[in-house]
């Protein structure tokens, strides 16, 4: 009934009649199912609907009863010709949706590329196409059901053996290569007019994905506690991805992250495969039945289904004599040294003497790791001496990124690709200073036009990388399991007899190829996309998936290789951090004994990074410094450009950034802010932000917001209403012979970029310098005699003072400020002083009443403590000092907000105020709080 495939003419049917003899009904209708199946996908012949209907009816008991009986599973699983013959079944089914689909018909055991097609004609191919097309597709679906199903079993690992010796995983690769031809080239492309045609194509796409899931799904069940199976699956998504370069130059290797070399790519390749011949014994059951299977063939016509050459597998069931190498048979409990020849001529046999994985990998890992790895006292080579400098450098590369970039605005150069020079149009102006005066093991910002593919700009490579374009988060689960159980120690088997963690080695393989950074930073930018919470399965599967990087020393690594030039922080940096700031919140939750020094005796790097408080230590150490070097002063020289257009000298046209850059710019500083209150929060490691003198930073922060910043009035109009007579005045009377006035113009958008309002930092900011401030755990007093000390050296008081002004931009501020003055007070005489000192010299001066100008009119304010916008008549300039604005409402709201009004004067006063009730302080200098009856929301902040 079904022929074999193009290229198989030759073989002899191995399916003989005494082979079939003790199959049960289950095998013989499902095989029979199969071949029916791979005649039709095959067009020898096609079969007629009544036979294709009777054909999917077994193919849906046959899943049916695979979900639901074990021993179906177990029977099924373990017959070598049904796994054959479901390999050849969905290799014709994805070979005839190529065709249908893409328009190119792929062959059986040939590595399927990334087609370049334009979309049109894969869309009108696709509608042209739409009934085939959905029936091959609803059945691909079902046959890798019960494929992913055969692989649950009691014994799980003879079904891994049996679809690796016939490899079905092949097939998985096939799968999922025309899953993302097809759905990124809908996804991209642009819809058809009209809406059948937009229904066809949806539901393609949407059957597409459910293949796309489904077969994760069976990736992920093969691979399942097989170190072996693992690393197989690794090397074809990481190192033989189809749009890989398969034939690299000798020296060439991945992509480089900064100054640390990416292994060499043929080296690597080799390396691994040669660790998989090594490492391909199978169990003796699957070698039993594979063996009885092959022995049934004709001595001169092999069945090319269950490969007999070069395949990794084949000597386990083939005679010696016909081995392509020697493979290793060892005692699994025995202990062997590893030791690295490089005088061998014989590749394969110096790799069988090192017996890791790759040698390769392990060079790349001891440089790639934990910057300074033999300097374990975790002082902070970046001072803050060098932050002044620090800024003014962002500023003076800001404003020239801006001016290098300008002429090429040119509407006829807009759709023209880049000359591949080297050099970035954005960054070719840099001084070449800049990047040497700030420590420099923290220093990675020496932009490259080139390596800047992070954030959908061109094709990233990698089988994986567009599957997080694809999916939705219910879709995805199966991608992060897949990750997981190949790199998180828990999911691993233990260490080989070369003492080698293999989930270690494929998380560093994981990190050093591009297919493996490609896609971490897809599946990193997913939860930012679908805005994922901390509950969220994916959320919590991603954070053990930086865990095993943090395991692997490779945080900072992993963390340079996100980096985008155009980005102070790249979305997928954000992310990151918000998973580490998890990691720091349950690593010593609950409390334990903290040290991060490891013992001066030990000289093993290895063994003292496997310390978790060394890590956690070093990570610290490397991210603060990238919050000195990079993150403060790149913001705060945007906020000191903003003070320059707020002064008049610089025009708003010349900002250098758009709402955009500073958005992404913005939601970076609030994460690395909201790791820092982490850090700090945790007493056993708020001392190293001490010892790094963090409130410099932070008073920077204050002082560039107020700066760039204009604080949100209390009370007044919206920034950004145009104030007319028509608005303003107080109930104008329209006359019946005037036409009623036109209404007024719509809101802005957004606020232009020179007027970004950095909403909420100052808040974060504050919370920060409070808990630091604040007194170790058990006791109520004092503050910290540290940080008080270094907030007087930096003059930060000025700083929280400023914070004690209404700014709605930054709502509770006052009430974080009291709580930093607080403790900065509680015990410092010092502090005490000059607070009581500035105290009694502003209640020595006459308060400013504001300029003379027009007459009263109405405003809608809004105003602490009294819900939604209430309508005011303002006082007029003439009038008596006492006098106070008119409410216009209704009595109960008139004396709440005159109330109000009354005990806010004037934010002199106000300010005054503040601090009288602060600095009440007995004879010992002890400071003592006097009640304060306006509490908010934020007063138990602490």
């Amino acid at each position: 009934m079904a022929s074999s495939p193009p290229g198989s003419t030759n073989q002899v049917d191995p399916d003989s009649a005494t082979m079939w003899k003790n199959d049960s009904i289950e095998e013989r209708i499902f095989s029979a199912a199969l071949i029916c199946l791979e005649g039709h996908y095959n067009q020898s012949p096609v079969l007629g609907p009544q036979s294709i209907a009777k054909v999917t009816s077994i193919v849906s008991k046959t899943l049916e009863k695979t979900h639901t009986f074990k021993d179906v599973r177990e029977v099924l699983s373990r017959n070598v010709r049904v796994w054959i013959w479901l390999r050849r079944a969905v290799s014709a089914a994805i070979c005839d949706l190529n065709e249908k689909s893409l328009g190119v018909r792929s062959e059986p055991f040939v590595q399927t590329r990334f087609l370049d097609i334009t979309t049109p004609e894969v869309t009108a191919l696709i509608i042209k196409n739409y009934v085939p097309l959905k029936e091959t597709l609803q059945m691909l679906n079902k046959l890798m059901h019960i494929a992913r199903n055969l692989l649950v079993t009691t014994d799980p690992e003879v079904p891994q053996d049996l679809s690796a010796a016939i490899h079905f995983d092949h097939e998985v690769y096939e799968s999922i290569c025309l899953c993302v031809n097809v759905t990124s080239k809908g996804i991209d492309g642009e819809m058809p007019d009209d809406e059948a045609s937009r229904a066809k194509l949806n539901e393609i796409t949407e059957l597409c994905k459910k293949v796309l899931v489904t077969s994760l799904q069976q990736a992920h069940n093969w691979i399942a506690k097989n170190d072996r199976n693992k690393m197989l699956f690794w090397y074809k998504v990481l190192i033989e991805s189809p749009d890989a370069d398969s034939n690299p130059g000798p020296e060439d290797r991945h992509e480089s992250v900064l100054d640390y070399p990416a292994p060499r790519s043929i080296q690597l390749r080799d390396e691994i495969s040669n660790w998989l011949k090594r490492s391909s014994r199978m169990c003796d059951t699957a070698v039993s039945i594979c063996k009885e299977y092959f022995d049934a063939q004709s001595a001169e016509k092999k069945d090319q289904w269950l490969p007999h050459d070069e395949n990794l597998l084949a000597w386990n069931y083939t005679p010696p004599e016909t081995w392509a190498w020697q493979p290793d048979v060892y005692d699994e409990a025995s202990e062997v040294i590893s030791t690295w020849n490089p005088e061998e001529p014989d590749k394969f046999e110096q790799d069988r003497a090192y017996g890791r994985v790759s040698h390769e990998l392990d060079k790349w890992w001891y440089g790639a790791r934990i910057p300074n790895s033999n300097d374990w006292n975790l002082t902070m080579c970046s001072t803050i001496d060098s932050v002044p400098q620090r800024i003014k450098e962002c500023e003076a590369n800001l404003m020239q990124r801006y001016a290098t970039a300008e002429p090429q605005e040119e509407p006829g150069d807009a759709l023209e690709h880049p000359v591949d020079d080297g050099h970035s149009p954005e960054w070719q102006g840099q001084a070449p200073q800049a990047t040497h005066s700030f420590a420099p093991e923290y220093d990675e910002y020496e932009e490259e036009a080139d390596d800047d593919d992070s954030y959908g700009e061109g094709p990233m490579t990698g089988l994986l990388t567009e599957v997080p374009n694809i999916l939705d988060p219910k879709q995805i689960e199966a991608l992060h399991m897949i990750v997981k159980s190949c790199i998180l120690n828990s999911a691993g088997s233990g260490l080989t007899r070369f003492g080698e963690n293999l989930q270690q080695t494929r998380c560093r393989i994981f990190l050093a190829t591009d297919c493996g950074r490609n896609l971490l930073r897809e599946m990193l930018v997913f939860i930012a996309v679908w805005e994922k919470d901390e509950q969220s399965l994916i959320f919590q599967i991603s954070s053990q998936i930086v865990q095993a990087i943090h395991e692997n020393s490779l945080i900072p690594y992993a963390w340079m290789a996100l980096r985008s030039p155009k980005d102070i922080i790249s979305p997928a940096q954000t992310v990151l951090l918000r998973l580490i700031t998890f990691l720091f919140r349950t690593a010593l939750a609950p409390s334990k004994d903290y040290n991060p020094f490891p013992d001066s005796k030990a000289e093993d790097v290895e063994k003292i990074l496997a310390n978790e408080d060394v890590r956690l230590g070093k990570m610290l150490n490397y991210l603060y410094g990238l919050f000195r070097s990079r993150i403060v002063p790149e913001c705060v020289a945007l906020m000191q450009i903003q003070g320059e257009v707020r002064k008049g000298r610089l025009d708003p046209a010349d900002f250098p950034v758009d709402n955009w850059d500073l958005e992404r710019a913005k939601d970076g500083l609030v994460q690395y802010l909201d790791f820092l209150y982490t850090v700090a929060d945790i007493y056993p490691l708020r001392q190293h932000l001490i010892d790094y003198e963090a409130v410099y930073e932070l008073i920077k922060l204050l002082e560039g917001l107020d700066i760039g910043v204009e604080k949100a009035p209390f009370p007044g109009t919206r920034r950004n209403e145009p104030t007319t007579p028509s608005t303003t005045t107080s109930t104008p009377q329209a006359s019946s012979n005037n036409p009623p006035p036109p209404p007024p113009p719509p809101p802005p958008i957004s606020d232009p970029p020179h007027e970004f309002p950095w909403s909420g930092i100052k808040g974060q900011v504050l919370s920060i310098l409070a808990a630091l401030l604040q007194p170790p755990p058990g006791q109520s007093s004092p503050g910290n005699p540290k940080v008080q000390l270094q907030i007087l050296q930096h003059d930060g008081i000025v700083a929280l003072l400023n914070c004690c002004l209404y700014d709605d931009n930054n709502r509770f501020c006052r009430e974080r400020t009291q709580l930093c003055l607080k403790w900065l007070m509680d015990g410092c005489p010092d502090a005490s002083a000059f607070l009581q000192n500035l105290v009694s010299t502003n209640q020595g001066q006459p308060v400013t009443r504001p300029p003379a100008g027009s007459g009263s009119v109405t405003q809608s304010i809004r105003i602490d403590g009294v819900p939604g916008e209430v309508r005011v008549q303002m006082r007029s300039s003439s009038a008596p000092a006492g006098e106070v604005g008119e409410v216009v409402g209704d009595a109960g709201a008139s004396a709440s907000l005159r109330s109000r009004l009354e005990e806010n004067k004037s934010r002199s006063e106000e300010l005054v105020n503040d601090l009288l009730a602060l600095t009440v302080v007995d004879e010992t200098g002890r400071m003592s709080l006097v009640p304060d009856e306006d509490e908010t929301e934020d007063d138990d902040f602490m």
